[in-house]
């Protein structure tokens, strides 16, 4: 197939963009034709996929031949970890002003929120052997024309659904022609939240599922320490809206399983919500920041299954950036935010990195 397939999903049905939905039996197959994203407070991997064989022609090579396309044109013996770099100062960033986009919530509109600093702004990615090419985005818009773009997770999985809204309506001349099908506002209250790109007959989802499977009240006759039950075997029950989507972004965040774990760390180094510190720049040391415990985890599982699946590890990259989290400016600034990001920010280059994976850019030699 030359294309995406195309499906319709939406609570209410904003577009002509699909097809018939497809049987829940059709899950196994259907789930890996999707780009899956799991991430943590200090973990994020980015999960490709082989169904793409049957999608894109041009996503075949770059999701299967992942190491090849990180090679350093310079040397035949060197292969570029794209993850493995730094972080430079970039003056042609940001992508986007958060002001001009409609859909980037007010909390995460640090500038408007009163940050005087811009710095945190203008930081790029840079691979040691190789580059991130800056998003072409009139191709991105072509190339997710007629598709169903779908974003599961909590509040960083909104994040970075409104940078990859922000960042490709950079290239839509007629701002008028995106919108939020249903007319909501961006808003953590709503599960369900979809934007669509009537010009290119694409659109991009959000649905809210903190922790992906099915969460229910604790069962009467438990210890009251119990509140409630997660259903490890069921998927959420809204997951039928997320089965028919061309690309499928899962992310797990700190408000899931996390939340012990990070308790657990948070006390044992004396942290406050009050206390938490936005640097300047970003950290130099990150002292284990870039390593999470479920990393192990989340590669353990993919290496053991059938359908192949290349994990693309970004927590190295997103540790060091302390200086781009919401801290006080944010709709609530009497507390202090460093799980979320300011948009524009970090979001804005996992998105570069989805986007260069789809359209299979990587590989230039950083020169």
């Amino acid at each position: 197939m030359s294309s995406f397939n195309r499906s319709v999903s939406f609570k209410q049905r904003a577009a002509n963009v699909g097809s018939p939905r497809f049987s829940r039996k059709t899950w196994g197959s259907r789930m890996f034709r999707a780009l899956i994203t799991i991430g943590s407070l200090f973990s994020f991997f980015l999960a490709i996929g082989c169904g793409y064989v049957y999608v894109l022609p041009n996503l075949t090579l770059a999701f299967h031949n992942n190491e090849s396309r990180f090679s350093n044109t310079n040397s035949s013996t060197s292969v570029c970890d794209v993850f493995d770099g730094n972080w430079v100062l970039d003056d042609s960033y940001p992508l986007y002003n958060a002001s001009d986009c409609p859909f980037v919530e007010q909390g995460f509109n640090c500038l408007a929120n009163g940050r005087m600093d811009d710095d945190y702004l203008k930081w790029r990615w840079r691979p040691k052997n190789c580059d991130i090419p800056k998003v072409n985005v009139q191709r991105a818009l072509e190339a997710l024309r007629n598709k169903r773009v779908v974003f599961v997770g909590d509040s960083m999985s909104r994040t970075q659904w409104e940078s990859l809204i922000c960042l490709l309506m950079t290239g839509v001349e007629d701002k008028g022609s995106v919108y939020e099908v249903n007319g909501n506002m961006i808003t953590k209250q709503i599960r369900f939240l979809g934007v669509r790109f009537s010009s290119f007959n694409f659109t991009i989802e959000f649905y809210r599922s903190v922790f992906l499977v099915q969460h229910n009240w604790a069962p009467k006759n438990v210890p009251k320490r119990v509140r409630s039950m997660l259903r490890l075997d069921k998927l959420d029950d809204i997951s039928k809206e997320w089965i028919n989507s061309d690309v499928l972004i899962l992310i797990l965040v700190s408000g899931g399983f996390l939340g012990s774990f990070l308790a657990r760390d948070a006390i044992s180094r004396n942290l406050t919500l009050r206390q938490c510190n936005v640097t300047k720049l970003p950290l130099s040391e990150i002292e284990g920041k870039d390593y999470s415990p479920f990393s192990d985890t989340v590669f353990e599982v993919v290496n053991n299954m059938i359908v192949p699946v290349t994990v693309v590890h970004i927590t190295p990259m997103s540790a060091s950036r302390s200086d781009a989290h919401v801290g006080t400016w944010s709709d609530r600034p009497s507390l202090s935010d460093c799980s979320h990001w300011c948009l524009p920010g970090v979001p804005d280059i996992w998105n570069e990195i989805v986007i260069s994976y789809l359209l299979g850019n990587f590989g230039a030699s950083s020169g």
